[in-house]
């Protein structure tokens, strides 16, 4: 949906334009179908699953009337939905149809280093790359994105993303919807800025590198301003904060409650009722909606702060534009029939690793220079005072092992930090631990002067050769320094 400002520009545009031209521009404010990125499940042989990936250039008209150039795995645009289960041997087979390397990054997932699609598992243009694990992790909603050095941000920006779904026995058992495009339905969140020829428009500014690329246009799946008609009462929604550097606080226009049911690792233990929630870049959160009362509510962006100290509040907040307010898509409900809705409230239970002594504590400081002059580099993010170097193994850790690493946040705004290869529990913020981040997490927000303490088990996966990465999430950040590595032995 484009935004609440542009929208009032473009109202007073109209308002100047003869009658008969203004029956002929004005339209609903949602008027394109809901786009379900289509399915795909892989062919089978038993617990054996394949996939064959096509990372391609393609035309898509997202602007009505206009051509955009993007990238998609397996279509024009964003990539299509991958559906496996707890168990499955996965094989992937991807080929690079791009003039440029690229990689696909299994967002998320617990895998051997070489198989995680990070910048040493680049694919050369016209190449070819092969992934094969089994899957070890409960039901979650991942997700998979490029992950080429000093490339990744833009990569994505053109449309290198896509929904991965596990499921398991355990979640099936529960009764929750899980009919894909029907009552269980992916919602991929980007905003994107255009040009007037349809064109995508990307760091234009320095504000773009320092602050991360922000656009004024959101997309849901790849759509703007769309409309999703339901039959269901009770609506599963998966969401994805797929944007470089944008944090949502969502909510509904009519103030509904929901309840959230999972995290980025899987589902919570418990469903948790609330009416608003923080997303942050590459988090995702599982929602239920109950829409028996057949109405058309609106997901929507309010305007918020991310606890900036109080002299740069405002500065800041208008610098990320987090006081922009935005809608981002309706649900159609007048369908539904109107009766009981059951939510579950008891999911499953987590492991915390209490018979395993905390082996170590490692500390990280995120920090970033505030010196114009150096934003035009790549090194000017760093971690621990030193910028990414693909040469050189920062950290290494004990396969099996459980760890607390804290993450210390040194700079003016928040930075969204992820860790390849583990799901860990946020133990300590300031502030209480609550909704969404109660469950496992790969990323989690970290506001300016904060530490953040996470426990970690590290999987039994050895490599003293191929690292695995943890940076800042938003993606301009991640390109110009602000990762590191570490291997597992």
């Amino acid at each position: 949906m484009i935004s609440r400002r542009r929208l009032l520009q473009t109202a007073l545009l109209v308002g100047m334009l003869p009658v008969s031209m203004v029956h002929a521009a004005v339209r609903p404010r949602f008027y394109n179908p809901f786009k379900v990125p289509p399915l795909e499940v892989g062919r089978r042989e038993g617990k054996h699953l394949y996939f064959d990936l096509q990372i391609q250039s393609g035309l898509s008209e997202i602007i009505p009337g206009l051509q955009t150039v993007t990238l998609g795995i397996n279509q024009p645009f964003l990539g299509v939905t991958l559906r496996a289960n707890r168990d499955d041997h996965v094989h992937f087979k991807v080929v690079n149809q791009l003039s440029k390397e690229t990689t696909l990054h299994w967002h998320g997932m617990k895998l051997p280093a070489k198989e995680d699609g990070g910048p040493h598992q680049s694919i050369a243009p016209l190449g070819q790359w092969e992934s094969d694990y089994k899957i070890d992790q409960p039901a979650a909603t991942l997700w998979y994105h490029s992950h080429q050095l000093h490339q990744t941000g833009a990569q994505v920006y053109h449309g290198l993303a896509g929904m991965f779904i596990i499921d398991d026995e355990e979640s099936q058992n529960l009764n929750l919807p899980s009919t894909y495009g029907v009552d269980d339905f992916p919602v991929i969140i980007q905003d994107r800025d255009f040009n007037a020829d349809g064109s995508l428009q990307y760091l234009t500014t320095m504000r773009d590198r320092m602050m991360g690329k922000r656009g004024d246009t959101l997309l849901v799946n790849g759509v703007i301003n769309p409309l999703l008609k339901v039959e269901t009462a009770l609506i599963r929604f998966r969401l994805l904060n797929g944007s470089n550097a944008r944090t949502y606080q969502l909510e509904f226009n009519d103030q509904r409650s929901f309840s959230v049911i999972g995290s980025d690792g899987g589902l919570l233990e418990q469903a948790i009722e609330v009416r608003s929630i923080r997303l942050a870049p590459a988090e995702r959160v599982e929602i239920l909606v109950d829409l028996s009362d057949g109405t058309m509510p609106v997901l929507r962006q309010r305007p918020h702060d991310l606890r900036f100290p109080q002299r740069e509040m405002s500065m800041m907040n208008r610098m990320m534009g987090e006081e922009q307010e935005f809608d981002i898509f309706q649900i159609d409900a007048r369908k539904v029939v109107n009766g009981p809705v059951t939510l579950p409230s008891q999911l499953v239970s987590h492991s915390m690793y209490r018979d395993i002594p905390i082996q170590a504590e490692r500390s990280f400081s995120l920090q970033m220079m505030m010196n114009p002059a150096r934003f035009m580099t790549q090194d000017q993010f760093s971690i621990n005072g030193k910028a990414m170097d693909m040469n050189r193994i920062d950290e290494v850790v004990k396969a099996g092992s459980v760890e607390v690493w804290k993450i210390k946040n040194l700079t003016m705004m928040p930075h969204p930090f992820h860790i390849h290869n583990v799901q860990f529990k946020i133990i300590k913020r300031r502030g209480r631990i609550k909704s969404h981040e109660l469950g496992f997490k790969d990323t989690v927000l970290v506001h300016p002067n904060e530490t953040v303490h996470l426990m970690i088990h590290f999987p039994e996966y050895r490599d003293a050769v191929n690292p695995y990465m943890y940076h800042c999430h938003i993606l301009e950040h991640e390109d110009q320094g602000m990762m590191g590595q570490f291997v597992v032995t």
